[in-house]
């Protein structure tokens, strides 16, 4: 299905739950989605959300328990964060979300109301592949990636004081920054997994500060926004 009505949000979960849950941020999140969405009862959302801190404490733990640990089962508790949040969003999102939360993005084929809240599917790869697979089944050209962060850099600024940031990159770039292989918990920019097929697809990622509401509408309005471009 092809339509530039459809739009897909990577919800991270470092705004959802950055240590407890952010009620303040998803209140002022269901508000501007709400009014985004009524202006036009034709315009559809799929909004898939992350781990958050739950994820990376719980992964930690299983690490420091079990000596010789395996990256399915981390995968597997860290997907199972991301389908509490994306419960969350279901709940809060209820009035226009008619279909049950997907966890698998090959399954799902129409969206019934406004909102289409998805999670993490399986082991291999994060949520963010199943927004690239979410937003090529739905003729989404664009995923906008909402983090704590406002653009990506050439480097972790906490470490390399040398880092740049980045207004936009080429998946050729990209790729070749963050490298083609998946580690459960790491914190990326965008998963190599799904930075894989979006570079095969031709898709268009924002990443963006998912905390700056504004900014976030700017993006969906197609206005001038703060965030990093990958691709086209």
């Amino acid at each position: 299905m092809q339509s530039n009505k459809v739009k897909v949000l990577s919800v991270g979960g470092s705004i959802i739950a950055p240590e407890g849950v952010d009620s303040d941020f998803l209140k002022g999140f269901y508000r501007a989605i709400s009014e985004y969405l009524a202006e036009d009862l034709q315009r559809k959302l799929i909004m898939v959300s992350g781990g958050g801190m739950p994820a990376r404490l719980y992964q930690k733990a299983y690490r420091e328990i079990v000596e010789n640990h395996n990256s399915d089962e981390q995968d597997w508790i860290g997907i199972a964060a991301t389908r509490l949040n994306a419960r969350l969003l279901k709940a809060v999102f209820s009035e226009q979300c008619e279909n049950e939360v997907v966890t698998d993005p090959t399954v799902v084929t129409e969206i019934k109301g406004q909102v289409l809240v998805a999670a993490g599917w399986k082991p291999g790869f994060s949520t963010d592949n199943d927004a690239v697979l979410l937003a090529e089944k739905f003729g989404a050209d664009t995923v906008i990636n909402l983090s704590n962060i406002a653009k990506i850099y050439t480097a972790d600024p906490k470490i390399d004081p040398n880092a740049k940031p980045i207004d936009h990159i080429s998946w050729k770039e990209f790729r070749e920054m963050v490298g083609d292989e998946w580690t459960p918990g790491k914190n990326l920019p965008f998963d190599p997994v799904a930075a894989r097929r979006g570079s095969e697809i031709g898709l268009r990622v924002v990443s963006a500060a998912g905390g700056d509401i504004d900014n976030m509408l700017n993006i969906l309005y197609d206005r001038e926004f703060v965030g990093s471009v990958i691709g086209p």
